[in-house]
């Protein structure tokens, strides 16, 4: 979702995003998170606040103006750069283990035709 400010009235935000301010917290569905200080005084609901709290990404743009607000990760972001063991095939076929490369930078490029 893209913003051209970080303050936006709860009801705009839960209209965007499906997550409601309620008093035990920010709720979507049955889980609730508690989200001290996201409401201001005057109501407006702090953005910021709120997607350090709900582990949505937020990334600025200042010669635009504008932020993009991702959807909350649900514990599913990634919390290392490490790869599992993987063994792939080399360009001749035979098999590769990812791990020879230890200690070493690896880009991975993936392809699908789909």
């Amino acid at each position: 979702m893209l913003l051209t400010t970080l303050d936006m009235t709860a009801a705009s935000f839960e209209a965007a995003t499906g997550w409601a301010t309620k008093p035990e917290g920010m709720c979507k569905g049955d889980a609730c998170i508690p989200a001290p200080g996201a409401m201001s005084p005057d109501g407006a609901l702090d953005v910021a606040a709120v997607a350090d709290r709900l582990g949505m990404a937020l990334v600025a743009d200042d010669d635009a103006g504008v932020w993009a607000l991702g959807p909350e990760s649900g514990g599913r972001a990634l919390t290392t750069a490490v790869v599992p063991d993987i063994e792939l095939p080399d360009i001749d076929g035979n098999p590769f283990d990812l791990s020879a490369m230890h200690g070493r930078k690896v880009l991975l490029v993936a392809w699908a035709s789909w």
